[in-house]
Formats: structure tokens, C-alpha cells, sequence
């Protein structure tokens, strides 16, 4: 899998010109390409390009490759955002989060003019929720509440505890996370605004209508999906 994560990021290397904003997800396929765009720099393939982290792990690695970093208050526009996915279903919705940076990588791939999905090809299910949950970003003091809330869409949520340290994962935000079990998502864009309508939510890892393309790495090569 992880040679077909890497298939992937570099075919989004295509998309990317001189004197572009480049939002940055975060996670291990995002991480090839991050690592790729550091290396089109360095050897001056690639010019005047600036990336926007989603996180704190993504800012690091970009710095270490070598990719000047901004913030959002420094730019007018982000040209092209890109990140993985956990899920893409045949309508390119998607859950994202399990990296615990869903609340940035929507705001900046939400205002990207092109948001580019790296999968390898077990990512892509049927409906959404078929195999993984989905995060949602909760304030720490109502966690215990919107979990109970959760039941009233039939889903079942566990707080997210930490891999190398007690207790559970905090967010750069300072945030807990739910991850909530559904038995089918039927309309994302739905849930996902029902979800973050729920006091306490900050924000929820369904990706509802925001996808451009998809870069599905394959056994076959790349194959693009395209809304």
C-alpha cells in the first residue's frame, strides 16, 4: 500500500506551478508528496511555491523538506489543497480525520480553488462509514454529552485515547475526539451539518461536496476521479 500511496503523490506533483499556495493536509500519503515538493524545490524544478499546514505535523515536515510555510491570515487565496482521505465513496465524499487535524484541513481545503484527494485503493468503499468511524472534534467539557447525543442517529462513539501517552488524544486546537460508529451514512452532506449543529462539536470528519479530484493509487497505475 504504501508504494501506491507514493503513486499517488507523485502524480499530484502535475498539478503544482511556480507561485502557487499549496495547502498541506497531513497524514502518511500526504506526507510523499509534502516530501516530493520538497525535493522539486530543492533542485529548482519548482519556484515561488508556499505551503499552508493543516497541523503541526505537517508544518514540521514541510519545514524539513524545505517548503517555505504561511498562514492563512498571510494569503489572499490557497491555489491547491492537498490531502488523503480515509473513505472516498462513489459520489467523492469523504471521511478524513484520523490524523485528529479535520478542523484546519476543512477550513483550508474548503477555500482552496482545487481540493486534490490522495487514496490508494482500499480507501475506496460503497457508502460512507463502511469501514471506519468518523472523528468528530468535541470541546473537552461535552464530550461525555454529544457522545450521548450520537445515539440519536444509531451511532456508537468511543473517545480517542492516546497511542504513547496516558489519557485521551488532545488536538492542536486543544480538542478531544469522538470517533462515531454509524451503520450507514445515507446523505453525508446531511450528517455532516447535522453532526456539527450538535453544541460542543467543533467540527465533524465527513467531507461532504468539497472534493475535486481523486488520485486513487492502483495496482494498475493512477486512476483519476474527477467531480
Amino acid at each position: 500500500m504504501e508504494e501506491l500511496k507514493k503513486l499517488a503523490a507523485k502524480e499530484a506533483l502535475r498539478y503544482i506551478d511556480d507561485d502557487m499556495i499549496i495547502g498541506l493536509g497531513t497524514g502518511s500519503t500526504t506526507a510523499y508528496f509534502i516530501q516530493m515538493l520538497g525535493k522539486k524545490l530543492m533542485t529548482e524544478e519548482l519556484e515561488d511555491v508556499y505551503g499552508i499546514p493543516t497541523s503541526h505535523q505537517s508544518r514540521l515536515l514541510a519545514l524539513e523538506s524545505g517548503i517555505p510555510v504561511v498562514t492563512l491570515d498571510e494569503v489572499d487565496a490557497i491555489d491547491i489543497a492537498v490531502d488523503g482521505a480515509d473513505e472516498v465513496d462513489p459520489h467523492l465524499n469523504l471521511i478524513k480525520g484520523r490524523g485528529a487535524a479535520l478542523t484546519m484541513e476543512k477550513i483550508i481545503e474548503y477555500r482552496a480553488g482545487t481540493f486534490i484527494v490522495l487514496v490508494d485503493e482500499s480507501k475506496l468503499v460503497e457508502y460512507l462509514g463502511q469501514r471506519v468511524p468518523v472523528p468528530i472534534e468535541v470541546i473537552p467539557a461535552a464530550w461525555r454529552a454529544i457522545k450521548e447525543e450520537l445515539e440519536v442517529f444509531n451511532a456508537t462513539a468511543e473517545l480517542r485515547m492516546g497511542v504513547k501517552k496516558d489519557g485521551p488524544v488532545i488536538t492542536d486546537n486543544g480538542n478531544f475526539i469522538l470517533d462515531a460508529k454509524f451503520i450507514k451514512i445515507e446523505d453525508p452532506l446531511d450528517m455532516e451539518i447535522e453532526l456539527n449543529n450538535i453544541p460542543g462539536v467543533v467540527e465533524n470528519g465527513i467531507f461532504a461536496d468539497i472534493a475535486d479530484i481523486i488520485l486513487v493509487g492502483t495496482k494498475e497505475g493512477v486512476k483519476k476521479l474527477e467531480r
